[in-house]
Formats: structure tokens, C-alpha cells, sequence
């Protein structure tokens, strides 16, 4: 009584059902692709994200890395510029005869004419 039975529809073959068939299988195709470009774009868009990312990281660390490094320049610049105007000084007072007089009276313990030098030992010196 429950018994199936196998039956084959015929399809009608007009013009109306063969375009409908066309039309589905021209959707089918468009739809599959669209699905094949947006998969590509994702894919390209995904590369191109990655690149520019990791692009951005590296430049950041190099920044940073230079901005340490300028830091120390700026520093060590200031001292060489802090020397730079000593040494300027010290030219100046080498030109003058009576700072050499008293550098080499202070130093080598050279004398002027009637003069005694005494050497006082220093506390530094003293202690060792």
C-alpha cells in the first residue's frame, strides 16, 4: 500500500523553459564568479594589509632606533661643543705672556727674579 513509485516527469521542451534553463545556468556562472573575484580580492587585500603592516612595524622600530641614537649624538655633541669653547679659551690665554709665566711659575716651579717657591704637600697626598 505504501508503495513508491518511480515516476520520470518529462520536462516540456519550449523556447520559455530552455531560455529559463540558459538564464539559471548564466546566474549560476555570474555567482560563481563573483565568488571566485571576492575571494581573490580578499586574498590580495589580506597581502597588501599584511605588507603595509609589517612595513609600518619596521619603520617605527628603526625610528625609534634613531631617535635613541640622536638622543646620544645631541649629548655627546653638547660636551664636544662644551670642549670646542675651553680649548678657544685656552688658546686666548696661551697668547697672553703673563698667563704663561704663571702657568709655568705654577706647574714647573719655575721662578721670577727674586722670588722662593715652597711646595706644600697636598691632603690627598698626605693620607696615602
Amino acid at each position: 500500500m505504501n508503495t513508491v513509485r518511480d515516476r520520470s516527469i518529462a520536462k516540456i521542451q519550449t523556447t520559455l523553459v530552455k531560455q529559463q534553463e540558459v538564464a539559471e545556468i548564466a546566474s549560476a556562472r555570474k555567482r560563481k564568479l563573483l565568488l571566485r573575484r571576492l575571494s581573490m580580492f580578499f586574498v590580495f587585500a589580506v597581502v597588501v594589509s599584511y605588507f603595509m603592516i609589517s612595513s609600518y612595524i619596521h619603520q617605527t622600530t628603526t625610528l625609534d632606533a634613531k631617535m635613541v641614537q640622536k638622543g646620544q649624538l645631541d649629548k655627546e655633541l653638547a660636551d664636544l661643543q662644551k670642549k670646542q669653547r675651553i680649548l678657544k679659551e685656552d688658546i686666548i690665554k696661551l697668547n697672553d705672556d703673563d698667563y704663561i709665566a704663571k702657568l709655568a711659575r705654577k706647574e714647573y716651579f719655575f721662578s721670577d727674579n727674586n722670588e722662593v717657591i715652597f711646595t706644600i704637600p697636598e691632603e690627598n697626598q698626605s693620607k696615602n
